[in-house]
């Protein structure tokens, strides 16, 4: 008798999601989580957003375009996202001890009162975890369970939105030999496009073919790797896995860098990528590393610390380019790398990035204009998006900015939707708030940092 059940649970349109519940103004809207400038990219959209074509990893002024202007562009609240990430998934170990957490909103679990159990019980046990999860966060997730992790991820795929998919055993091979090939685990684009040449578009194609076909069109190691899960065969274990001590992004290009101009722009979206894959992580970065490798293949390396973690994308990305050399002095560049490390959970943003920046060479140290003085920083202009605090009103964000005044939207989590305020945009009573805030869950914030103290 097969025992196994293996859970994959998917935080339905996570970041979106998370600014809808803390914005409940927001909640019925179609929500883009990403960068804002030109070169954006979308990191999130919500359910509302993607019935028009909206999606992750599209340009941002794509996006926009296919939503039109009910569209609703927020700049990304890692802060705010890891700790929502952290209390669902500590509501997900109180039934499931034993997690392999992939990133901010997805993760694998084998629990050990499913061995045995019947598909009925199985769905039973996903509602209980989804309605736990839900009642202890307002978060919906979604939940698929078969023998394996391969089978689990496509059941909670199938799954989405909001719902539970449970892939009984005599139904697996049935289901898996339809899906297309990319959506087999491990399948990118480049194998995606060998295995179409050859005419193979369906994971029961290419379960059908011989291990050395397999092998020889994906090589061995791999090859053979995925057809074991093409065929259903999939007995990788559920465990913990191990932090990352650095996460980063790279490119090679076609042809040399020579210029310094040509470097800062192909350092953007390398730091973008890489601020991707930090948000998804849930972690801030203190340390950023670049890395340039030469035409003649030598690499150099330049680091800066700042003062604390932060998942600021324009803080990492502005000490990335600080770290820039000129091609020049070194020669021809082939290589541009952006790392991030120090890795660590961010309780609060900083309040002035751009002024707090801890350079590990003199050369690289921001020059502050002749009107700021390092004595009394004057911050940074309101963006949409920017929480604050009203000694009167509350916790508010910023829903419109510019021409002299701001419009305040005063809404948590636990308010409902709240009332807008328009102010000059130097009123003294509006101060910069803690994004952590808006989640209004001051009795689990208060847990962890007793947990968490020396």
């Amino acid at each position: 008798m097969d025992v196994r059940w293996v859970l994959h649970l998917d935080m339905d349109a996570f970041f979106a999601s998370v600014e809808q519940l803390t914005r409940p103004t927001l909640r019925g809207r179609p929500v883009l989580v990403g960068g804002l400038g030109g070169r954006g990219v979308v990191a999130g959209a919500s359910y509302e957003a993607r019935v028009h074509g909206a999606r992750s990893a599209m340009p941002m002024h794509q996006a926009r375009r296919l939503v039109g202007a009910p569209a609703v562009v927020l700049p990304p609240r890692g802060v705010v996202y890891g700790l929502a990430s952290r209390r669902v998934f500590d509501t997900v170990r109180s039934l499931v001890p034993v997690l392999e957490q992939l990133s901010f909103d997805e993760a694998f679990g084998e629990p050990q009162e499913l061995a045995g159990a019947s598909a009925d019980e199985v769905t039973a046990f996903c509602e209980r975890l989804r309605g736990r999860v839900l009642e202890e966060t307002g978060l919906v997730a979604s939940v698929g369970a078969g023998s394996g992790k391969q089978i689990a991820k496509i059941a909670s795929g199938l799954a989405k939105p909001d719902g539970i998919r449970v892939v009984r055993r005599d139904e697996e091979r049935r289901l898996l030999d339809g899906l297309p090939v990319r959506k087999l685990w491990g399948i990118g684009p480049v194998a995606e496009e060998k295995l179409h040449r050859l005419g193979i578009e369906t994971i029961g194609q290419l379960a059908a073919l011989s291990e050395p076909e397999v092998a020889d069109i994906l090589g061995v190691a791999v090859g053979l790797a995925l057809h074991r899960l093409a065929k259903g065969v999939d007995d990788r274990p559920v465990a913990e896995r191990a932090e990352a001590k650095q996460i980063s992004a790279e490119s090679t290009f076609p042809a040399d860098l020579i210029t310094l101009d040509q470097v800062r722009e192909a350092v953007g979206p390398i730091a973008e990528h890489a601020h991707r894959r930090l948000v998804k992580d849930g972690r801030g970065a203190r340390t950023v590393t670049v890395k340039l490798k030469k035409s003649d293949m030598s690499t150099l390396t330049r680091s800066a610390t700042l003062p604390s973690a932060t998942t600021d994308a324009a803080t990492l990305a502005a000490t990335a380019r600080r770290l820039l050399v000129d091609p020049v002095e070194i020669g021809p560049i082939r290589l541009v790398g952006v790392g991030f490390s120090g890795l660590s959970e961010v309780r609060q943003e900083s309040l002035f990035p751009d002024l707090e920046l801890v350079e590990d060479d003199p050369a690289t140290r921001p020059v502050l204009p002749p009107s700021v003085s390092e004595a009394a920083a004057v911050a940074p202009a309101w963006q949409v998006g920017d929480d604050v605090a009203h000694p009167e009103w509350g916790h508010g964000w910023i829903q419109g900015a510019g021409h002299g005044v701001m419009t305040v939207r005063f809404e948590t989590r636990s308010t409902g939707p709240g009332s807008a305020r328009t102010f000059p945009h130097d009123l003294p009573e509006i101060v910069r708030a803690n994004p952590v805030d808006s989640l209004d869950w001051p009795e689990y914030v208060g847990a962890l940092a007793q947990v968490e103290s020396p």
